[in-house]
């Protein structure tokens, strides 16, 4: 049936897969390992999150009240616009500052 030559390039065969196989699985694998092991996002602080939640409030009710896309949208970027980046802006400098330290 099976010659001298192809029994052994079979058992050769079996003994390579017996070799490879749990070594290619365990490289597939590492990936899977690794992002289970990733690092957190950065958790946003509640005071982070209270900021970012007043200005959308804050430019939410600045469109509402003075309707920009009704009227000149000079008003809405001085009153609406301009404090949310000053704020914004500060919070960036006063954050620059404390990591120099």
């Amino acid at each position: 049936m099976i010659s001298g030559i192809q029994e052994i390039l079979l058992i050769l065969l079996i003994i390579l897969g017996l070799f490879l196989v749990p070594r290619i699985t365990a490289r597939r694998r590492l990936p899977q390992q690794m992002a289970a092991r990733r690092i957190p996002a950065a958790v946003l602080s509640r005071s982070l999150r209270l900021g970012i939640f007043l200005s959308l409030i804050w430019l939410a009710g600045c469109a509402i009240g003075l309707k920009p896309w009704q009227h000149d949208l000079t008003p809405f970027i001085i009153v609406g616009i301009g404090p949310v980046v000053l704020g914004w802006g500060i919070k960036w400098v006063l954050a620059g500052k404390k990591n120099a330290r």
